[in-house]
């Protein structure tokens, strides 16, 4: 009986710590993000983020990562029989509701040059991404987009420009 409470007790404060982590990855971001700042958010120990995850990197990128599903998931049932412009559309409308989440994104992107573990979890990602974008093309388009913006949201395209440029532009 006492191991099953254990374990349950265990697995409260993994998603208290993972939700903490999301909160503070919005809230302060990925660089302003201290182990005290999720242990306090999360209110559990500085010592439970070692034992579930190992690491602050760790703790973080598996954060990103399921805001970053969640946010799949919104944009999914907000436009998911829609027109090409309506899909992208709301991607960019994105940008603007869920900014936080991806300016995280970039700083996550900034620490995986110098984290293998960073790295190889933002790896995953980007391969999930694929496939649910349908390529590498898109999401290449979703990174310049997103960029695009958080840096100069006035000059930023719209969903119907996205596509109106990609129909009209040859590569060849």
């Amino acid at each position: 009986m006492r191991t099953t409470l254990g374990y349950a007790a265990d697995m409260g404060n993994r998603e208290d710590l993972l939700a903490g982590a999301k909160q503070c990855l919005i809230e302060r971001g990925w660089a302003r993000t201290t182990v005290r700042d999720i242990a306090a958010a999360a209110g559990v120990s500085h010592a439970a983020i070692g034992y579930h995850f190992g690491s602050r990197d760790a703790l973080l990128t598996q954060a990103l990562v399921k805001a970053v599903d969640e946010l799949g998931d919104e944009l999914a049932s907000r436009a998911p029989e829609g027109t090409p412009e309506q899909r992208w559309q709301a991607l960019i409308d994105s940008f603007t509701t869920h900014r936080a989440l991806w300016v995280a994104q970039l700083e996550a992107a900034v620490q995986a040059e110098r984290s293998p573990e960073v790295r190889a979890h933002l790896a995953e990602g980007q391969r999930m991404a694929r496939e649910g974008l349908g390529g590498s093309v898109p999401l290449a388009l979703l990174s310049g987009l997103m960029l695009q913006w958080l840096v100069d949201p006035e000059n930023a395209p719209s969903g119907a420009e996205v596509i109106t440029e990609l129909r009209s532009t040859s590569l060849d």
